[in-house]
């Protein structure tokens, strides 16, 4: 395991570059959950999970499933920083001849697990594959990024009422609570709140940490991998648009895109970020 936090720190800016580059190039997309995410990204695919880009169907691999799908340009930066795509590809993001499409497609993009995009699907398909897992008597493990504006949706709570049923503790799953969602907070939109106490009562493991500090997630999947019989939910406090300073805890970076010259300015915040962290990878 890597445990080198000053690595991860400056894969997770690259990634929330990426993030900046396909979203500007675009003139579409979802940064703001993007950026959220970028942490939990860098350290599952670049310290936790069982992946291999030069033979990404291997059946004993661990799998991930981005249920909250519109955060895709934050798993194809995770993919481009890990080696299963360029990164000169990320600036075709949402191109009309690209397959770096506005959702992740599992048919065109090498490491994507599950194609997503319908909220509250993603966590479903990750419940199967645990499950394939148990059955198959197979060591892999599974994780999921769900939104904390998805568990709106009441297939998420069918999805955890299964994989407590099912005993599925080969299963991962981080709920990033960066509080907003397109229309504003979530407690004003459709208060799904307490997560805690909802998924304890669903019989599910449940740890609450930083999501932008490596080492609590570190420590938070290491005590989802010693937890049996159970699934494990992490409830990773989060801060929308992190990492850019004019877009941090704004709901209006949910679904916009950033211009030339704010992703100029992104760019440039990022840069001095991992130049303080003492240069780039």
């Amino acid at each position: 395991m890597n445990n080198n936090y000053t690595e991860l720190k400056r894969s997770a800016a690259n990634i929330r570059k990426m993030v900046l580059e396909a979203t500007c190039n675009a003139k579409s997309g979802h940064p703001g959950g993007s950026l959220s995410s970028a942490d939990i990204l860098a350290y599952l695919f670049m310290s936790e999970m069982n992946i291999d880009p030069k033979n990404p169907q291997n059946p004993d691999r661990d799998r991930f499933v981005l249920s909250k799908g519109h955060a895709s340009p934050a798993l194809y930066g995770a993919l481009a920083e890990r080696g299963f795509i360029p990164k000169e590809d990320i600036k075709t993001f949402r191109n009309a001849e690209s397959y770096l499409q506005g959702h992740p497609d599992m048919k065109g993009v090498s490491g994507v697990d599950m194609s997503t995009g319908s909220l509250g699907q993603g966590i479903s398909a990750a419940c199967g594959m645990a499950l394939a897992g148990k059955l198959n008597k197979k060591d892999y493990r599974v994780y999921s990024i769900i939104g904390d504006g998805e568990c709106e949706e009441g297939q998420v709570w069918e999805a955890a009422m299964f994989a407590a049923h099912y005993k599925l503790d080969n299963l991962t799953v981080f709920l990033d609570f960066n509080n907003l969602q397109i229309d504003g907070n979530i407690r004003d939109v459709m208060n799904p709140t307490p997560f805690d106490k909802k998924f304890e009562a669903f019989n599910w493991n449940v740890l609450t940490i930083d999501g932008h500090d490596f080492e609590e997630i570190e420590a938070a999947v290491e005590k989802a991998k010693e937890t049996k019989g159970m699934p494990t939910i992490i409830i990773a406090n989060t801060i929308k648009g992190k990492g850019v300073s004019f877009m941090e805890n704004q709901c209006s970076w949910h679904g916009s895109a950033p211009s030339v010259e704010q992703c100029e300015i992104g760019t440039r915040e990022l840069d001095e970020y991992i130049n303080s962290l003492g240069g780039a990878l």
